[in-house]
């Protein structure tokens, strides 16, 4: 899809690129862009430097082949220790009898001795590695992140053999080290009572994302030297630190949301970026770290809290008293709603693009031919799993929704390219309608015009929509085959059916009822049948209710303030000629909105949106997306249609895999799962 936002807005952040621009280029001239020399091994600096090329993937690469961390059947819990006092594991080996459902251990090991696991009700999968004394018991921890190994747990039991030297020297802080130490295993694994009361806990309130011990949640007062370190570490996933709004589970031993730490992984973090161990109590990696799992919590819409919020929980009475069991391995999910990204069809030879653009042109030629245009810009879009595939071959397509089904996705709205009677980009849902992927799918018709500019507007177009030709009515004849698909996704019972631009028909109430009655007739039934909700400048509707639609579907950034983004501070590169607009603030105007959706209105939000892979230095880019603030509007939008019956919560995301707009939740080298895991978790929380 190509879009572009209201010529007044258009011009009004244009302005404001220009002189971001002018700033960016007078900053570069003289070499004083914030963060250019490095002070700290985690630098801003030093990450920018290393990108390109082979990557250090952030944890040893013979855990790859290591058979310890093959694992077929995870359990929904994970827990991970760090060992370095070994006296101190039989104590720990003791409280995880505790753990009601089944579990799996992590165990990475910094203290020279072995480490037997004795037996014990529930564990499952175990794994013990010999790390080095580098990065506290922070970097063992974002190793194991990093490998994946945490990737399939809906919680994380977090612990270690504690022995605190920082809290001895905080005398404002109660308690000595062994004291504190203690009261962590009692409030998170005290007793088998303790743990399904924090399940149930973790059951009932979607919004709980940390739960510590208690008097362990800490504030500003305790930056300490980190907050330097913690600013620099920010920039990477492009958010910004704002001091006094602090609040971390200080000890690092608690319970969380899986994704809180999963997410960490798009931080890229390696050894190199945690400082060398002189037994320091502050301003270090692993301090700074500490203090940013508690602002990425917050971030992600989620809450720290300390056992009485459990107790206050319980006080009020449990919804279900066995909800804990829903984390046993195995259990049903009931998703909070229907989440369905749309999907782009265009990574597959065709003779329309071999001849607009060359022989061999697929959305990848575009993709890798992308330049940075900003300090950390991650430009070109790399994959990794399903790598750069061709949509003509089943099997990528069987990948991709193995993958999206994994991580609670409902279904894709394919984009459906029909001009005139001619389909073009048409080879990936024919041969899924001929395969026997089961994974639902509906289509959105993007009846815009085909643009040499990626913009689908009336200028240079290579081929347009002519209804004079062939009449919009006879749309929903070339579509029937796949509205007959049992895999086609309905809502009360109709067929899902979008359509991008309607304005763009003459008449457009007697097309939906010639639609509506040739459905009928050719077996598929009612029709659901949705516009995109669009400016007028892209032919949208003021009045979608007359002309016979059902309702209206969200497709940021249409239809969402453009705020101009950080230019200046990020070194914005002098021949940017584009707009560079903030996502924290489409996604927080997003959110603002979604408390006054009707009913029949149907919320959307994005991964990001930087078509630079396009339009290169004339793009539209969105500064600031990050897994972290994805979670909170995608929950946002979640929370906003669970007073609808089941079967109408529905939440569109832009998109799946518009790689070219950077619009991707299909695993990348920058973020791995990150986005996906988002998914997941404000689905099945």
């Amino acid at each position: 899809m190509r879009r572009l936002t209201s010529n007044g807005l258009h011009r009004r952040v244009v302005y404001v690129a220009a002189r971001a621009r002018n700033a960016a280029a007078n900053l570069i001239a003289t070499g004083n862009i914030h963060g250019s020399r490095a002070e700290h091994c985690a630098d801003f600096v030093n990450f920018v430097q290393r990108q390109g090329g082979r990557q250090d993937s952030g944890f040893p690469d013979q855990w790859r082949v290591d058979p310890q961390f093959e694992n077929p059947d995870p359990a929904r819990i994970g827990v991970v220790i760090h060992c370095f006092y070994s006296e101190l594991m039989p104590e720990l080996f003791e409280h995880l009898r505790n753990i009601p459902v089944g579990f799996d251990l992590f165990i990475t090991n910094a203290s020279g001795d072995e480490i037997t696991i004795p037996e014990i009700k529930n564990l499952g999968h175990a794994v013990v590695v010999n790390v080095e004394n580098h990065g506290r018991d922070i970097f063992p921890t974002i190793q194991i992140v990093n490998s994946g190994a945490l990737d399939p747990y809906d919680l994380i039991l977090k612990l270690h053999t504690k022995r605190s030297p920082w809290r001895e020297e905080h005398t404002e802080l109660t308690g000595n080290g062994a004291a504190w130490k203690d009261q962590f295993l009692r409030d998170l694994v005290g007793s088998t009572e303790t743990v399904q009361d924090i399940l149930n806990a973790f059951a009932d309130d979607a919004a709980l994302g940390i739960l510590t011990a208690t008097d362990s949640i800490v504030g500003k007062q305790f930056w300490g030297g980190d907050q330097r370190i913690a600013e620099q570490l920010l920039r990477r996933i492009e958010l910004s630190l704002v001091p006094d709004e602090l609040q971390f589970a200080s000890g690092s031993m608690y319970w969380t949301r899986g994704f809180v730490l999963q997410g960490l992984r798009a931080l890229n973090l390696q050894a190199a970026d945690f400082d060398k161990e002189a037994g320091q109590v502050d301003a270090t990696t692993a301090h700074a770290i500490e203090r940013i799992i508690g602002i990425l919590t917050n971030e992600a819409g989620l809450n720290i809290v300390e056992p009485d919020h459990v107790a206050q929980l319980k006080q009020a009475g449990w919804r279900n008293p066995n909800a804990y069991q829903r984390f046993e391995r195995g259990a049903p999910r009931i998703p909070n709603a229907q989440v369905v990204p749309f999907y782009l069809p265009q990574f597959h030879d065709s003779p329309q693009n071999n001849r607009w653009w060359g022989r061999g042109f697929t959305e990848w030629s575009n993709v890798v031919a992308a330049v940075p245009a900003w300090q950390g810009h991650y430009q070109p879009k790399q994959a990794t799993e399903l790598g750069y595939y061709d949509l003509a071959l089943d099997t990528v397509r069987q990948e991709q929704s193995d993958l999206a089904a994994e991580h609670g996705v409902a279904g894709f709205m394919y984009y459906y390219y029909w001009f005139s009677g001619e389909r073009l980009l048409n080879l990936p849902i024919e041969k899924l309608k001929e395969s026997d992927i089961a994974f639902p799918f509906c289509i959105m018709w993007a009846n815009e015009n085909w643009t040499r500019r990626w913009d689908g507007r009336s200028e240079d177009v290579l081929v347009g929509q002519d209804y004079s030709k062939v009449p919009a009515e006879d749309f929903i004849d070339d579509v029937m085959e796949f509205l007959l698909d049992p895999r086609y996704m309905r809502l009360d019972g109709k067929a899902v059916l979008a359509v991008y631009r309607p304005g763009q028909m003459d008449d457009f109430a007697q097309v939906v009822r010639t639609w509506r009655e040739r459905a009928r007739r050719g077996g598929v039934g009612e029709l659901k049948i949705l516009a995109v909700a669009v400016a007028q400048e892209f032919d949208g509707l003021d009045d979608f209710a007359s002309a016979g639609l059902d309702g209206t579907l969200q497709f940021p950034p249409h239809n969402l303030p453009w705020v101009a983004g950080p230019a200046t501070a990020v070194g914005l590169d002098s021949r940017w000629r584009g707009n560079f607009m903030s996502y924290q603030a489409t996604a927080n105007a997003s959110l603002h909105a979604a408390a006054s959706l009707m009913d029949n209105e149907y919320p959307g939000v994005m991964v990001a949106f930087d078509n630079t892979a396009r339009r290169q230095w004339k793009a539209d880019a969105w500064y600031g997306s990050n897994p972290y603030t994805f979670h909170r509007w995608l929950s946002g939008m979640v929370r906003s249609v669970l007073a609808r019956e089941p079967e109408d919560r529905v939440v569109f995301i832009n998109a799946w895999n518009e790689w070219a707009e950077s619009a991707i939740l299909e695993p990348t080298t920058r973020y791995g799962r990150t986005f996906l895991q988002a998914v997941r978790n404000a689905v099945w929380s």
